[in-house]
């Protein structure tokens, strides 16, 4: 999720800026802060395609998606969308020193059809109505994840990833195979994307370079697991998108220092999430 957060604060994770409409599952704006993006040449050799057994792996989570049909039964326009999380984001500001907050649990109650207001509950934080930002067929749509939009993404894996390669550069500062790795976390994050097409983006990621595994990673929640992830190569940090060894299903993901910068030292994490319920809820506030 492009996090919510206070006007005085911001993550301190140094990457480009995303130049799309907030996704927070397609809705509210960010508020932005004079936040420190570090730019880190991207000189050196290509970034190698994916070995054999990250495409492996990948195939793995497609068919643990495609086998998810049916999982929320039909789901109409004036539903919501619910996640309730564990989360941490890390948080600096001008002339402040990185903050990392503990854990804290946030729902979600994010509008299916992209016509209704959702809500934001965070711990710590007041209650957050969320207006749509983005309308059907406007600016920001093709990126947004509202499960209305979700369900016309391409669901064959070439024509995913060319949707990717085509739309991610026009809303992101970043390297275009970058740009298209953010946009997947972006889709899914916090939302309920349809089988097939959940199937076809990662097996699109399959095709991007520089995407490898982390055999052994953990979530916010302690859950262990694999990790599919990417060094970003403009800014010191790797997204890992953690998943169950098993299952295969989507646990939470972390952002990861890889060098120090600032006063982040390598291997600091900078974000923390654990997605411990998705369900489809009447409307906001609702819990399953």
């Amino acid at each position: 999720m492009t996090e919510i957060r206070r006007p005085d604060e911001a993550p301190a994770r140094p990457r480009r800026r995303w130049l799309r409409p907030a996704l927070v599952a397609g809705t509210v704006a960010a508020v932005t802060a004079a936040a420190l993006t570090v730019a880190v040449p991207s000189g050196g050799d290509s970034p190698a395609p994916p070995s054999r057994a990250t495409v492996a792996l990948l195939e793995d989570i497609a068919l643990a998606a495609e086998h998810q049909d049916g999982r929320y039964g039909e789901i109409r326009d004036d539903q919501f969308v619910y996640v309730d999380s564990k989360v941490s984001y890390a948080r600096t500001g001008e002339g402040m020193k990185t903050r990392i907050p503990p854990l804290h649990r946030q729902e979600l109650w994010v509008t299916v059809d992209g016509d209704h207001t959702g809500l934001k509950l965070e711990e710590g934080e007041k209650p957050m109505w969320i207006e749509p930002d983005v309308r059907r067929g406007g600016p920001g749509w093709e990126v947004s994840s509202f499960y209305r939009h979700l369900e016309t993404l391409p669901t064959d894996p070439g024509a995913m990833y060319d949707y990717l390669r085509e739309t991610a550069p026009k809303y992101s500062g970043q390297e275009p195979d970058q740009a298209m790795f953010v946009l997947v976390g972006e889709l899914t994050r916090n939302a309920i994307v349809p089988p097939a097409q959940a199937a076809a983006l990662y097996r699109a990621v399959a095709r991007i370079p520089g995407v490898t595994v982390i055999e052994n990673a953990v979530d916010a929640a302690g859950r262990k697991g694999v990790a599919i992830t990417r060094q970003d190569p403009d800014n010191p940090s790797r997204d890992e998108w953690i998943f169950d060894k098993s299952t295969y299903e989507f646990l939470g993901e972390r952002t990861v220092a890889s060098e120090d910068y600032s006063d982040v030292k390598e291997g600091t994490v900078t974000s923390n999430t654990a997605v411990l319920r998705r369900a489809v809820v009447d409307k906001p506030g609702q819990r399953p």
